[in-house]
């Protein structure tokens, strides 16, 4: 059944609540979103610029590209980074068309899944939704961990810089990431904050840019030259094929431009979210790629002794880059406390996203408990049963990190992987109903949406088959490349989750469709 049969329906989930409800009562937004069947739950509290606030502000593409500079620098170095950026910014507008056709046609908090529902043939939609869901979940979960990690390395190495005698243990890190995630757990537990947080973190991501990138080339005694930024290639993987190592660095380049479907679970708190959320996608790989273009130019073009960011006792290699130009290890810090700023509030918005993805999904019966994960909690208009939730899973994902350094850079890539995934299966759905069997929203682009989706289908391929590679050589337990476990006890999860109970209550297509006919003809189903 399509959604344009109901495009002046009622969901009887929107009077449930209160049988008296007077729906002429209802404003335009919450009217489409009761045609879709659901109540409007949460408070409409971010506009425009507070959504491009929280997408950017998790995206964060100079930020991404610090954080994960360890990867890059050895697997193709400066040209790797430079190129590498031009090639996602490219990849990742397609992947942001792809998401604002879906988002402006059907905006919804429950983002891929809700979409993979709506456009699946009616015999697979529950469990291409089911699936959908449980990737961006979890995605969105390991996502969290990367971040939480890389604040935390970068919190334990600026001690390591001031006493170099100190030797970094894995547990050091794992402790700063249990403060960080309780500090980003405790600013999304009121929903009257997070708008102005969201701008809050913009504003202090792109002052900790702009700052960064003029001190650090502004206060380096020596400059490389154009060669070494634009043309100098680094193979320090231990893999013999250029090539190979140059696509293992990808992840590094690849996580400046990942969580673009943030502000799509964000559809419900935002007026006008068909208009709203592709803003705030487009603009988010612009600004992404602007500054972390630019960003990486400067770094590079600062950088006194390579080498020495490869093997950097601080583990961090953008401090240890800091600490080269400026020659003073107060003034590496303070520039480390700005990308720490920086990364803090991100971890804040992707906590605000995972709880998002869970409470949707929950509210379909996607998850086990997902009616205690569904409930919203009035006193403070968030859902703050699927936020903590998440949080305790995110908490325990940390623990990997205790088994191996490597860690980050699996769970980087599982995020990436993860979330592409979410991403393709929706479009999958859309070529197969027929891109003008549905109805357009305000952002829709027609032959250039169609390559995008394409694009995004190739890419998401790509990624799931040479990501999983290991990123060094030789291959040992403590250096290897997770990821191909963690996709198997993922799909394990989901799998036993189906049969189980997700393929019995799961409230998919049909059932919504029946309850909207139900409400049309007076037999409102409870």
């Amino acid at each position: 059944m399509s959604t344009e049969k109901h495009s002046h329906d009622i969901s009887p989930a929107s009077i449930d609540d209160n049988p008296n409800t007077d729906l002429k009562s209802l404003d335009s937004d919450a009217l489409a979103l009761a045609q879709m069947g659901y109540t409007q739950d949460l408070k409409r509290n971010y506009t425009w610029f507070s959504l491009l606030g929280v997408g950017f502000s998790l995206t964060n593409s100079w930020w991404g590209i610090s954080a994960a500079l360890i990867t890059g620098i050895s697997s193709g170095g400066p040209v790797q980074i430079i190129y590498g950026l031009i090639f996602f910014a490219l990849i990742s507008t397609c992947v942001g068309i792809s998401l604002s056709e879906l988002a402006s046609a059907l905006p919804n908090a429950g983002g891929q899944y809700f979409w993979a529902n709506e456009l699946a043939p009616k015999r697979y939609a529950n469990f291409a939704s089911y699936l959908t869901g449980w990737f961006a979940w979890a995605g969105s979960m390991f996502t969290s961990a990367s971040v939480a990690l890389a604040t935390s390395s970068a919190g334990v190495g600026c001690w390591q810089l001031s006493h170099p005698d100190f030797v970094i243990k894995p547990w050091h890190v794992y402790v700063g990431y249990l403060v960080i995630n309780a500090f980003a757990f405790v600013w999304n537990c009121y929903a009257r904050w997070l708008p102005i947080v969201a701008q809050i973190s913009l504003f202090t991501s792109l002052i900790s840019f702009f700052v960064i990138m003029v001190t650090v080339p502004a206060a380096a005694n020596t400059h490389q030259d154009a060669k070494f930024v634009f043309a100098n290639f680094v193979n320090a993987t231990g893999w013999s094929q250029n090539g190979i190592a140059f696509i293992v660095g990808l992840i590094n380049t690849n996580y400046a431009f990942a969580c673009l479907d943030c502000a799509t679970h964000l559809a419900e708190e935002v007026h006008r979210p068909e208009r709203q959320v592709p803003i705030a996608i487009m603009g988010t790989v612009a600004i992404g790629f602007v500054t972390s273009w630019f960003f990486s130019i400067a770094q590079f073009f600062s950088i006194s002794d390579l080498a020495a960011l490869q093997l950097t006792p601080t583990l961090v290699p953008i401090l240890q880059l800091f600490y080269q130009a400026l020659g003073s290890t107060a003034g590496a810090i303070v520039l480390e406390a700005m990308f720490m700023a920086t990364g803090i509030w991100c971890l804040v918005a992707s906590h605000t996203w995972q709880s998002r993805l869970c409470w949707s999904f929950a509210r379909d019966g996607g998850l086990p408990g997902s009616k205690f994960l569904s409930h919203v909690d009035r006193r403070v208009d968030v859902p703050l049963r699927a936020h903590s939730a998440s949080c305790f899973i995110v908490l325990l994902l940390g623990l990997l990190y205790l088994g191996s350094y490597t860690a980050f850079n699996s769970m980087v890539t599982a995020c990436i992987v993860l979330l592409y995934i979410s991403y393709a299966i929706p479009v999958v759905c859309l070529l197969i109903k027929g891109r003008d069997n549905i109805r357009h929203g305000p952002f829709w682009l027609g032959p250039v949406g169609l390559f995008s989706n394409i694009v995004l289908l190739i890419w998401t391929c790509f990624t799931l088959i040479m990501y999983s590679f290991p990123p060094v050589r030789p291959v040992v337990a403590g250096n290897m490349n997770y990821v191909s476990a963690v996709y198997g006890v993922v799909v394990i999860i989901i799998v036993a989750d189906w049969f189980v109970r997700g393929k019995r209550g799961y409230r998919g297509q049909s059932l919504r469709h029946e309850e909207v006919d139900a409400h049309l003809t007076g037999e409102i189903v409870r």
